[in-house]
């Protein structure tokens, strides 16, 4: 660099006048002289009394140096006054050597003119302070770097009028580089302009990239013009070529430096790659049920975005030996030619490796960028190993906790990250962490929805589970299972006597003594109440069944000691084992509840297996289901209303169509007896239909009265929804009824609506169409997530009374039911809590911004009677 420096030719003019001595560094392609009034030289002043002389910058023929020629006068050709004075010879126009001296018709103001070399540029600029320019050039200079001085040919450029208006033209003053070329490859011509940028073209030739392809290109020109695009370096340039045959010449203009404009455009496209790149790796985070496959995902669209080699995501963790701190890598990303380092990233503790920095800075929440030879000598070992040039970690925190990070590496060439890149991570952190906090709540969610909140157990639908895994395995094993029904006898006395609180804790009590005679692969589940169902899975004779089942007798004979009770409980039980007769886990559950009746038949405490001969219905049932034939012809069904309450006005907002059935000898029979008996056996369908338009009628009455427009809401059963005509049917009763389908709310529980999740989508979807509003029933219950059920047309949620009921006395609960609402809310979904029965209930949920509640603490169901009373009393005013 300093050989290049030293080796251009250095141009000054030392001036000295009545103000005294000063040197002014000459650089540019024209000077104008002048006397200011006062008698001093000035240059390029506005004060000029007169122009003395111009000053042309001009090309010194078959070199990339250029000189300066001093011309009396002006353009014009106006003279001046006292006339032009070089080495005290008067002159029109000289070419300026060093050591020249221009007198201005005086001694008063005179100016000396320096052209060298090996000088360095610190000296060069220095020089223009420099009293003695002699003296202190002298002191620059040393005997093996001796000044060297533009030698020109005073005979080069006549002083002529043409020579003149050549030396005044275009090419010679304009600062963008011109450059002629003749059909040899011989540079012919470089102005001022095209040395100063391009000082090594003349040695380089068509080598150099202004040059390159253009004698090749002008030969299949259709025109004799073109405009490319050409790369220098670094910089990038937009170059004007003219072919003139002629002339047999190849002229070229440097119409302008492009080089910010294309790292621009190339910053703009990176960007909106790296933006498309967020909003589809957002796409997989929420979109992807499994989490894992949502990040890989996510990781590969980032780095190929970014044009990375790696992407990486880190995590935090104790480590397995030690328990301090350390990381791993969970996920990552690398181009095709790149080795994977995952073993390399396993249980590094911070301290001991030597990370402790990264720790300490993503811990406060910034980034980790840079290149790799500047990183600290223990992290550079980390990179160096995995071929990393250049690092930007971003940090991952999960509850003002540093749970990991993610970033990109370069394994190509030492790249500086810009801060577009940065933001990507920083937003593709910020994703990451959304789909680890959402995994978290559903994983709360799903854990309540498949296990009993009292006794920690899992719930019917994990036993089902379960118990359809556990099936095929026995079968391609040649083993047996047994399904065992458990029934606690006398438990509704104890319950309805002592109350719901010990009745609570004996359950509990039983868990714990169920849980610890079972054996390790057992399943006990609480199927609900005082029920309980139990999976023995690898059984390979019935004798191992009869053990189990007198070892649970037994283990309920001693009492049970709570709150100064001494309680005594007894178990029945029913058996059935897989086999021809019961080949499936649903028939499994239905014979071993078949036994369990024959139990109870038998006097309880004992257990029964199934067989054949018990296949025979529970002639209770059997008689129940009989009515339930004729109920609906007798009319022995009615509808109950029961208010759905806006939380922050307390308005009556919709109501809840509810089925009730009076029988004539039975009195009212609970809906949980008869309508899983009308669901088995398909009455549900005729008896759904005739609810859905008694609701659609009575709503419509209460409009037609006057009172304000609301939502009537009606339940859909599995089996009703999954008819093939239930859409036309909708539509059939509203156009009857007269009611307008945005006044009704179809409501389908979470099992119904992922039974079969493409047919579910298209049916809603339907019902959408036609203006019909859609609610999921029992919210928390089911074996759903939302982000499956965010792919459903829905409008409202409804969270379980079971979640309501625990709200005062499990903490976790209010949290789940907190995140319910939440999540909820950001799938623009209304949320409605069922079962409110206490005030503390009501404010914790308004204190979450949920918006309509239903509960005995506000109405009760009530006859259609006595709703319309309601309304009519809380009727507006006019």
């Amino acid at each position: 660099m300093l050989g290049n420096e030293r080796e251009k030719i250095r141009h000054m003019l030392v001036i000295q006048d009545l103000q005294g001595q000063r040197t002014v560094v000459l650089q540019e392609a024209t000077y104008s002289l002048g006397r200011h009034p006062a008698n001093t030289i000035v240059l390029t002043s506005r004060s000029v009394s007169m122009q003395h002389a111009i000053l042309l910058r001009v090309t010194v023929p078959q070199t990339d140096q250029y000189g300066f020629q001093i011309i009396d006068g002006n353009y014009k050709g106006k003279g001046s006054t006292n006339g032009l004075f070089v080495n005290g010879t008067k002159c029109f126009s000289h070419n300026l050597r060093n050591g020249d001296v221009i007198a201005f018709g005086g001694n008063q103001a005179q100016a000396k003119y320096y052209a060298i070399s090996n000088l360095s540029e610190q000296a060069f600029y220095e020089s223009s302070d420099v009293e003695d320019l002699s003296g202190f050039l002298s002191q620059q200079a040393s005997p093996a770097n001796p000044f060297q001085t533009l030698a020109i040919d005073p005979t080069f450029e006549a002083a002529s009028e043409s020579a003149l208006a050549r030396l005044a033209s275009f090419p010679e003053l304009i600062p963008n580089p011109i450059i002629e070329m003749d059909f040899e490859g011989t540079v012919t011509y470089l102005n001022p302009a095209a040395a100063l940028k391009f000082p090594k073209l003349r040695e380089v030739g068509t080598q150099h990239p202004i040059l390159t392809g253009l004698l090749g290109a002008v030969n299949n020109l259709e025109k004799n013009s073109f405009v490319r695009e050409v790369e220098v370096g670094a910089e990038v340039f937009e170059q004007s070529v003219l072919y003139l045959p002629e002339s047999d010449l190849i002229r070229t203009f440097i119409v302008r430096d492009i080089t910010e404009q294309k790292q621009a455009t190339a910053e703009l496209r990176q960007r909106d790659r790296l933006l498309q790149a967020v909003a589809e790796a957002a796409n997989y985070l929420l979109r992807e049920m499994n989490s894992e496959t949502g990040i890989d995902r996510a990781l590969a669209v980032l780095g190929e975005a970014a044009k990375a080699d790696r992407a990486y995501l880190f995590q935090n963790h104790p480590h397995p030996a030690t328990g301090e701190i350390a990381v791993s890598l969970r996920f990552e990303w690398t181009h095709s030619f790149i080795q994977p380092t995952h073993h390399h990233w396993q249980n590094q503790p911070y301290q001991a490796s030597g990370l402790a920095r990264w720790h300490t800075v993503l811990s406060r929440g910034e980034s980790i960028s840079g290149l790799t030879q500047k990183f600290p000598v223990a992290e550079q070992e980390f990179l160096i190993r995995d071929g990393i040039q250049s690092l930007i970690l971003v940090p991952l925190r999960l509850k003002n906790e540093l749970w990991g990070y993610i970033g990109l590496a370069d394994c190509t060439f030492e790249r500086h990250w810009s801060r577009h890149e940065e933001s990507t991570l920083l937003t593709m952190a910020a994703s990451i962490i959304s789909t680890q906090q959402r995994q978290q709540v559903e994983e709360k969610i799903r854990y309540q929805a498949l296990h009993d909140l009292l006794t920690g157990l899992p719930n019917r639908l994990l036993f089902n589970e379960l118990l359809s895994k556990t099936l095929p395995n026995a079968t391609r094993n040649g083993e047996s299972l047994a399904v065992i029904f458990l029934d606690l006898d006398r438990f509704k006395v104890i319950n309805d006597t002592l109350g719901h609180t010990l009745g609570d804790q004996l359950l509990q009590s039983v868990t714990q003594r169920l849980k610890d005679l079972l054996r390790g692969g057992d399943t006990i589940a609480r199927w609900g109440g005082d029920e309980f169902t139990i999976l023995l899975p690898r059984v390979h004779d019935i004798e191992e069944v009869n053990q189990v089942a007198q070892r649970i007798l037994q283990a309920l004979e001693d009492a049970f000691h709570l709150q100064g009770h001494e309680l005594y409980v007894t178990a029945s039980l029913g058996i059935a084992l897989l086999d021809d007769n019961s080949p499936d886990a649903e028939t499994l559950i239905q014979h071993a509840d078949a036994a369990l009746y024959y139990a109870k038949d038998k006097g309880r405490n004992n257990y029964q297996f199934y067989s054949v001969s018990l296949s025979a219905k529970n002639p209770e049932l059997l008689t129940l289901e009989k009515s339930l034939r004729y109920a609906l012809e007798r009319e022995e069904f009615t509808v109950y209303y029961q208010p759905r309450v806006n939380i922050a006005t307390g308005e009556i907002t919709g109501m809840e169509a509810l089925l009730r059935w009076q029988h004539p000898e039975m009195g009212l029979v609970a809906p949980s007896v008869f309508i899983p008996l009308a669901e088995e056996s398909g009455l549900i369908v005729p008896i759904g239909e005739w609810v859905l338009r008694t609701a659609c009628s009575q709503n419509k009455t209460w409009q037609d009265a006057g009172l304000p427009p609301m939502m009537i809401a009606v339940n859909l059963s599995l089996k009703q929804f999954c008819q093939p005509k239930l859409v036309e049917t909708i539509a059939k009763v509203l156009e009857q009824t007269g009611l307008e389908p945005r006044f009704l709310e179809l409501e389908i529980t979470e099992t119904t609506a992922i039974e079969n999740l493409s047919f579910t989508r298209k049916v809603l979807q339907n019902l959408q169409q036609m203006g019909v509003y859609i609610s999921i029933d029992d919210f928390g219950t089911g074996h759903s997530s939302l982000s499956r059920l965010q792919l459903l047309p829905l409008h409202n949620l409804k969270i379980d009374k079971s979640f309501i009921q625990d709200l005062t006395q499990d903490v976790k609960v209010a949290h789940i039911i907190k995140a319910i609402v939440s999540l909820g809310h950001s799938l623009g979904l209304k949320l409605t809590a069922e079962g409110v029965e206490k005030e503390e209930e009501l404010e914790f949920l308004k204190s979450i911004n949920c918006e309509e509640v239903q509960g005995f603490l506000l109405y009760r169901p009530l006859s259609a009677k006595i709703a319309t009373e309601i309304l009519e009393s809380k009727r507006p005013m006019l």
